[in-house]
């Protein structure tokens, strides 16, 4: 059994950015290998000068599949599928056994993509590993363990309350609905939905056992469509939101249902991209019967001042947190942000599951589950009812449903005024 695997990655942009930070933290997952249209040099050169292996720039999907033994997908949204409809052609060609897939969320734009990952994968006959670092955080894992013994007794938890929330994405794509399969609910809820669902499995239960019965959400545009923003963000980013916006705040409500006891529980999500204050900010409630923990990313141990004066030395405001909109004044730091939010243990948890030969914690199949919620919140916010989960013509809808707002269609449900 392998305890040292080779990883080649597919993207070089922000995600695959922060894990390449991670990775220092993980050393039997050595990256040997990045293939990206943009930033692969770059990449490549940060990755080798963390002292454990070359990392080679790879001009080819098949050359990366040759070299290495995981391949992670952590390209654009919008080109996965063509990129994984490449790799398979390139496992089945080379006839080589990958000791793993690993895709950072979200696994597909629409429940369509994200089953055409899953089929894909398969094929390969390789372990998968779905990445939503909010799961594998320090402080979720720390409080699940910590009340283990109160959810025998007492009964699991019974509603979570998980946001994420930040002033808005990085890259260009991000911004564009058509691209990126939305707005907001599509790139950030994904992680909320995962989070407190994983928190109200039972202890003992894989992820995936309680069945969603209802759906309600809300998306709205409120900052981002303002005449001053759009024009700040047609100029940023080439992104015109008086023609195909997106939706910069997103919250809903699902209902599940505990197949083994029959009871109702739920959860809470509200994610946003006018978060303008320290910078990201990802907060968890959790109350079970006489119990329950919270969660805040911006209570640290650090905090340090920069005056007006000394603020013109500053060179990186996200090198204090990330997403951080202001390099001055009284500061939040995080020492180690890539810990904090998950990344590194959900390598490790990869690691450990394509050693064994088996699937990660979270697979590709509960990547598919999770799309299919967020896509169930995009086709409730749009109806302006709660969605029934249990209804086989609702289920059979979602099943080819691509949003108004994915296909630029933002101003049906939106409600902007330009």
């Amino acid at each position: 059994m392998k305890r040292q695997l080779k990883l080649g990655v597919i993207g070089a942009g922000f995600v695959a950015n922060f894990h390449l930070m991670a990775n220092t933290m993980v050393p039997d997952l050595e990256i040997g290998g990045v293939f990206a249209l943009k930033g692969a040099e770059d990449f490549a050169v940060k990755s080798t000068a963390q002292g454990r292996m070359q990392c080679q720039v790879c001009r080819t999907i098949r050359q990366l599949v040759e070299e290495n033994d995981v391949i992670a997908m952590f390209a654009p949204n919008y080109t996965r599928v063509q990129l994984m409809e490449e790799l398979v052609e390139a496992v089945q060609n080379n006839g080589k056994q990958l000791n793993g897939l690993i895709c950072e969320k979200p696994l597909g734009r629409t429940i369509a993509e994200a089953r055409r990952m899953v089929e894909l994968a398969k094929s390969t006959e390789s372990p998968t590993a779905y990445f939503e670092n909010q799961i594998h955080m320090k402080a979720v894992q720390k409080a699940l363990i910590q009340l283990l013994r109160l959810q025998k007794t007492a009964g699991p938890f019974t509603l979570v309350k998980s946001n994420e929330e930040h002033p808005g994405p990085h890259e260009p794509w991000f911004w564009n609905p058509t691209l990126q399969g939305g707005g907001v609910l599509s790139d950030m809820a994904c992680h909320s939905i995962a989070q407190a669902e994983y928190i109200l499995t039972p202890w003992g239960f894989l992820p995936g056992f309680l069945k969603p019965v209802a759906v309600q959400a809300e998306t709205t545009l409120l900052k981002w469509g303002q005449p001053k923003y759009r024009a700040e963000l047609l100029e940023r980013t080439g992104v015109d939101y008086t023609k195909t916006p997106a939706e910069d705040f997103a919250t809903g409500i699902i209902t599940y249902r505990n197949p083994s006891t029959g009871g109702l529980v739920k959860t809470q999500f509200t994610n946003s991209w006018m978060f303008d204050k320290q910078g990201l900010r990802l907060s968890t409630e959790a109350m079970g019967p006489g119990y329950g923990f919270e969660i805040n990313s911006l209570r640290s141990s650090l905090e340090i001042f920069i005056s007006d004066a000394a603020a013109q030395t500053i060179g990186d405001a996200e090198a204090a947190l990330e997403k951080s909109t202001a390099s001055r004044g009284l500061l939040t730091v995080q020492p180690n942000e890539v810990d904090l939010y998950g990344y590194v243990d959900e390598q490790r948890d990869a690691l450990k599951a394509f050693c064994e030969n088996h699937d990660a914690l979270l697979s590709w199949e509960f990547g598919l589950h999770i799309t299919r919620l967020c896509q169930a919140a995009y086709m409730a916010a749009e109806e302006r009812r709660t969605l029934d989960l249990t209804d086989p013509d609702t289920t059979r809808r979602l099943e080819t449903y691509r949003s108004a707002i994915s296909r630029g269609e933002g101003h049906k449900v939106l409600g902007l005024v330009v």
